[in-house]
C-alpha cells in the first residue's frame, strides 16, 4: 500500500458532530432535519461524491458541503422543505439541529395558548392524531381483569 490517508473521525457541519467514518451520505444524516433524501440533494449540490468516507474529504469538500447546508432552503421547491409555510414569516424554511426542537416546541405552546383541540389533547397527554383511545396508547398501570375469588 502506497500511502495512508489520515481519517478525521469528526467533521463539523451546522453545529453538529458528523462521524467521519461513514459514508457523506450517511453521515449527513446525522444533522437533526437531514434525512437520506435531503442528504442526497446536497450532496449533488455540493459536487461531492457522497459514497466518499465522511473524513477523507478535503477540507474545501467540507466547505462546499457546509456552504450547501446553509443555502439549502434557497435553492430547492418548497415542498422539499421541512417547514413549507413558516407561521411568522409565510415563507418556506428548512430547519436544522436544535431549530427542529425548538420550533416544535413553539408550536405546541401557540396550540396551548389558543386552546385548540390538538393544543388541548397535547396538555392531558392523549392521542393528537385521531387514533382510537379505547384499547391503545395505554400508559401507567396496567388494567386487567379481576377474578372472583372461589
Amino acid at each position: 500500500m502506497a500511502q495512508e490517508e489520515e481519517i478525521r473521525y469528526f467533521v463539523r457541519i451546522s453545529n453538529t458532530d458528523l462521524d467521519g467514518t461513514k459514508p457523506v451520505l450517511t453521515a449527513l444524516t446525522g444533522i437533526r432535519g437531514v434525512g437520506r433524501h435531503t442528504a442526497s440533494v446536497i450532496a449533488a449540490m455540493a459536487k461531492v461524491n457522497g459514497r466518499e468516507l465522511m473524513g477523507r474529504l478535503k477540507e474545501e469538500d467540507v466547505e462546499k458541503l457546509r456552504a450547501a447546508v446553509e443555502g439549502y432552503a434557497q435553492k430547492v421547491p418548497g415542498w422539499m422543505v421541512n417547514r413549507p409555510k413558516d407561521v411568522y414569516t409565510g415563507e418556506a424554511r428548512h430547519l436544522l439541529g436544535t431549530e427542529v426542537s425548538t420550533t416544535l416546541d413553539e408550536d405546541i405552546n401557540i396550540m396551548r395558548k389558543i386552546r385548540s383541540y390538538r393544543g388541548i389533547r397535547h396538555e392531558t397527554g392523549q392521542k393528537v392524531r385521531g387514533q382510537r383511545t379505547k384499547s391503545t396508547g395505554r400508559t401507567g398501570a396496567t388494567v386487567g381483569v379481576k377474578r372472583k375469588k372461589e
